[in-house]
C-alpha cells in the first residue's frame, strides 16, 4: 500500500482541522438531542454506571470530546490566524473581541435558546462562556514565550485537581471568582436571576493555551510527516497517563470498581468528571482527539471528510440553528403528543436519540453550507468572521 500523501498544500492542511470541529460538532448534537428528549433519563457528573444504560453511557461519553478537542483547536486556530496576518497584537485583538463576542453571546441568544425565558431567572453560562473566557486569557498569554506556553497549559490541566478541596461560602468575597474559575455552582445576582457556572474556567486555559501552542505544526512551512510524529507522539502521552493515572485510582478522580461484568467495569474505567474537567478527562479526550487530527490528515481529500468540513466550517452558526431547531421540535412535540414522561416529553430508547440525530444532521446541513460558502466568500464582511 503506498504512504499517505503529505504535500498538498495550507489548504488540505487545514481541511483536516475543520473536519475534527466538524465531527465533534456533531457529537455535541448528539448530546444535545439527548438533553431536549432524554431528560427523564438525566444523567449525573460523573456518571452512575451501576444504573446508566450502556447505550446511553457511551453516547455521552462520546460527547465528551466535544469541549476539550474544540477550544484545544481555537487555540490552534488562533495561531493559524497570526500566521496569516504576521502580527501578534492582530492575535491578541481578535481575541479579545471575538471572546467579549462570545460570552455576551452566551448571555444572550444562546440562553434564551435552552430556556426560552425573557427576562431569563437563570443564565447558564456554558461552553459559548466558557471559549469566550479561554479567548480573553490567550489574548495576554500569547505573548509569553513557547515554552513557557506549554509548560503553564501543563500546569493547569495536570495540577488543577489539587485545587478541588478548595470552596468559598456564598458569602466570601472569593465566592464568585472561584465559582467561574473552578467550582461548579451557583452565583446570586438578585432575588430574580442566578447564574450557573456549568463550565468552570480554569483548566480550559490550559486546553486552549496547548491548542495555541502546539500551532508551530501546522505552520505553512512545516514538515507533514513531523507534524504526524507530533500527533501520534502527544496522543500516546496523553492516552499513556490516562492509563497510569487509572491503575493509581487515586488522583484528580472518583476511584473507578470492578463491576457485575466486564462492561461495567469499561464503563467504571472510562467514567470521568467533565465539570471541571478532571486530568483524566482532559488526556482521555485529548488524546482521542489528537489521534483523530492525525487520521483525518492522512485521509485528506476523502470524500467522506468533506461533510464534515463543512460542519467545521460555521460552527457558531451552526450552534445557534441547532439550538433552536430543537427548541421548536420540543415545543411542537409536546404540543402534538403531551408530556409523556412526567413533566417532559421524550424518547422511549437511546436508539431514538442516534436516529433524530442523524435526521437532524442531514436536514441543517444545507443551510450550514451555504452560510460556509458565503463566509468563504464574503471575507469583506468582517462580522462573518465571529461566526
Amino acid at each position: 500500500m503506498p504512504s499517505p500523501d503529505f504535500t498538498p498544500p495550507a489548504a488540505a492542511r487545514l481541511q483536516s482541522i475543520d473536519a475534527l470541529r466538524g465531527l465533534v460538532i456533531l457529537f455535541m448534537l448528539l448530546d444535545h438531542v439527548r438533553e431536549t428528549f432524554l431528560l427523564h433519563m438525566q444523567v449525573p457528573d460523573p456518571m452512575d454506571v451501576a444504573v446508566t444504560e450502556p447505550a446511553l453511557f457511551f453516547s455521552r461519553t462520546l460527547a465528551h470530546l466535544c469541549a476539550p478537542v474544540f477550544i484545544f483547536l481555537t487555540g490552534l486556530s488562533a495561531f493559524l490566524y497570526g500566521e496569516k496576518h504576521q502580527d501578534r497584537r492582530a492575535v491578541s485583538s481578535f481575541l479579545l473581541k471575538r471572546g467579549l463576542f462570545l460570552v455576551a453571546l452566551e448571555f444572550t441568544l444562546v440562553n434564551f435558546a435552552w430556556t426560552f425565558q425573557f427576562p431569563p431567572q437563570v443564565i447558564y453560562l456554558q461552553v459559548i462562556w466558557a471559549i469566550g473566557l479561554s479567548m480573553l486569557a490567550l489574548s495576554a498569554l500569547l505573548w509569553l514565550p513557547r515554552p513557557a506556553l506549554i509548560v503553564l497549559g501543563l500546569v493547569i490541566i495536570g495540577g488543577h485537581n489539587l485545587l478541588d478541596p478548595l470552596q468559598f461560602s456564598a458569602d466570601s468575597a472569593l465566592h464568585v471568582p472561584w465559582a467561574i474559575l473552578h467550582d461548579r455552582g451557583w452565583i446570586e445576582v438578585s432575588e430574580n436571576l442566578r447564574l450557573r457556572t456549568s463550565y468552570p474556567l480554569l483548566p480550559w486555559i490550559g486546553v486552549i493555551a496547548l491548542g495555541y501552542a502546539v500551532g508551530p505544526w501546522f505552520a505553512r512551512n512545516a514538515d507533514p510527516e513531523r507534524r504526524q510524529r507530533y500527533l501520534g507522539g502527544w496522543a500516546q502521552g496523553a492516552l499513556l497517563t490516562f492509563v497510569l493515572l487509572r491503575l493509581i485510582n487515586s488522583y484528580g478522580e472518583q476511584p473507578w470498581v470492578v463491576g457485575e461484568d466486564g462492561l461495567r467495569t469499561l464503563m467504571s474505567l472510562l467514567n470521568v468528571t467533565k465539570y471541571p474537567p478532571s486530568l483524566l478527562f482532559l488526556c482521555l479526550t485529548l488524546g482521542c482527539g489528537l489521534l483523530l487530527l492525525r487520521y483525518f490528515e492522512r485521509k485528506q481529500g476523502r470524500a467522506w471528510l468533506r461533510p464534515l468540513s463543512v460542519f467545521g466550517a460555521a460552527p457558531m452558526f451552526f450552534y445557534l440553528l441547532h439550538l433552536y431547531v430543537l427548541k421548536l421540535l420540543y415545543i411542537a412535540a409536546v404540543a402534538i403528543w403531551g408530556l409523556n414522561r412526567g413533566n417532559h416529553f421524550g424518547f422511549d430508547a437511546v436508539w431514538q436519540l442516534w436516529l433524530c440525530t442523524l435526521a437532524l444532521a442531514v436536514l441543517l446541513f444545507p443551510a450550514v453550507r451555504w452560510f460556509a460558502e458565503l463566509k468563504a466568500r464574503r471575507r469583506d464582511i468582517a462580522w462573518l468572521k465571529y461566526l
